[in-house]
């Protein structure tokens, strides 16, 4: 009963001069409404920010072949063969952190249409998965190849628009034919323009096909690289036999044997498709360090390494642009907050200046109830309960304006905002705890006056 008749008596004291009670809290609403406004744009801003970074291969991974080590020399980036689409598929299979992988072979070739040519950057086999691992996936003409399309080395690709311009002057090419090297491909589809990337490198300069059209056609690779080490013969010369010998008796090694060492520094595997590297798309910038742990276990059993051998791989990710992205959503979150936080405080005092205003014309109040029984402490409750409702009611108010000014930005100026519920709530905490922070002061003094000084005021 005593809470309930305080708080019926604060809200009789504010209601008598509303005027005073809403330009008192109107510091709050001002506050409060900057907090979540700020917020919201900058929660907005981080993940648009965010989308444009990742777009750009923020949480990328690019996994690579190993540099092997010959006669002690280590070999080159490319030299090692020892990707292969079942890694790619067993990546995208198996590694929880992934969402989705897609397999590269690198090519160069001269590209003709009509009396025009052209050598793209940029010359990929791959899968349809690489244009989602680009964030690629919206063409501006055409439609992509398909699956089917890898399965059978189909001569179809998508270009780029720098070849758009290039060699059809900016005309469709859809449904026309390329020679890409010695193979004529047809264009299926035309990418969207993405620009420069951050090392200045043209993104649209690029040519996409199936993966096996560019290997086994465009490069002219097959699937054996061992040699064969010795032939055993059975006839007399012919034209098939070039270095006979008597019959059933094996010939000389048309290939010197390798040594143990020489086997162990370069092996060479038999039926052995390769890949120049493999494209990964983690879940989110933070699930790179979980996505590498995960594709280094798969691959190093995949690939049979011994528990003591370094990794015959390598796994590439974009550090910097992760650590630029977290320092740059974090200062702005930051300085944000700081501006509105300041608007906060001076609502804050502008509540206790009111209520020291207060305290002063309620003395001759302060001391009749003191006078007839109240005691310290309640008079405390009663100003501090006024400072929290004035900051509460602010509070609720600021709120409502906060959500409408997002909007209104994202209506009328198109800034990027997002919805935060932590920050509604926080709203709530901080307006009350400024209520009590700046109120106690005034009621601490109220309470602390003199009956007998307080009914003599004038």
């Amino acid at each position: 009963m005593r809470h309930q008749h305080t708080f019926r008596t604060a809200t009789k004291a504010l209601s008598r001069n509303i005027m005073r009670a809403a330009l008192t809290t109107l510091g709050i609403v001002i506050g409060i409404a900057a907090v979540i406004t700020m917020v919201e744009i900058g929660k907005g801003s981080s993940s648009s920010m965010k989308k444009i970074i990742e777009n750009m291969g923020a949480n990328t991974l690019l996994v690579m072949p190993g540099q092997p080590n010959v006669a002690g020399i280590r070999q080159g980036a490319g030299s090692s063969m020892n990707l292969t689409p079942g890694d790619c598929d067993a990546i995208a299979r198996e590694c929880p952190a992934i969402t989705v992988a897609a397999p590269i072979v690198w090519a160069g070739a001269q590209i003709i249409y009509g009396n025009q040519n052209w050598q793209p950057q940029q010359m990929y086999g791959t899968t349809p998965e690489f244009l989602q691992v680009r964030n690629w996936s919206h063409l501006s003409e055409g439609e992509c190849f398909t699956d089917a399309d890898v399965r059978n080395a189909a001569e179809v690709c998508l270009v780029g628009q720098t070849l758009v311009h290039e060699l059809f002057q900016d005309q469709s090419p859809v449904g026309k034919e390329i020679r890409v090297g010695p193979v004529l491909f047809k264009v299926v589809g035309v990418l969207s323009k993405k620009g420069a990337n951050m090392m200045g490198w043209d993104q649209d300069d690029i040519l996409l096909a199936p993966w096996t059209s560019i290997k086994f056609r465009v490069t002219g690779a097959n699937a054996s690289h061992a040699p064969t080490v010795t032939t055993t013969i059975t006839t007399t010369s012919t034209l098939d036999q070039i270095y006979p010998t008597s019959a059933g008796v094996e010939t000389d090694a048309l290939y010197p044997a390798p040594s143990a060492s020489e086997a162990a520094d370069t092996p060479l595997s038999v039926r052995f498709i390769n890949l120049s590297q493999i494209l990964v798309a983690a879940q989110s910038s933070d699930a790179i360090p979980q996505a590498i742990s995960q594709i280094t276990g798969l691959l190093r059993e995949r690939h049979r390494v011994k528990m003591d051998d370094p990794d015959d791989f390598r796994i590439r990710d974009m550090t910097e642009i992760t650590k630029a992205l977290s320092s740059t959503t974090t200062l702005m979150g930051t300085l944000l907050l700081c501006v509105a936080l300041i608007s906060l405080v001076v609502g804050g005092v502008g509540i206790m200046n009111i209520m020291l205003v207060s305290v002063t014309e309620r003395t001759r109040e302060i001391g009749l109830r003191m006078a007839v029984g109240a005691r310290p402490r309640d008079i405390l409750w009663q100003f501090l309960t006024e400072a929290i409702l004035l900051c509460f009611s602010g509070g609720l108010v600021g709120i409502g304006m906060g959500l409408g000014s997002s909007y209104m930005v994202t209506k009328l100026l198109h800034w990027p905002t997002e919805l935060s519920v932590a920050a509604i709530i926080a709203a709530v905490f901080v307006s009350v705890s400024v209520g009590v922070s700046f109120g106690f002061y005034p009621a601490w003094r109220a309470s602390r006056l003199d009956p007998i000084d307080a009914l003599r005021y004038e």
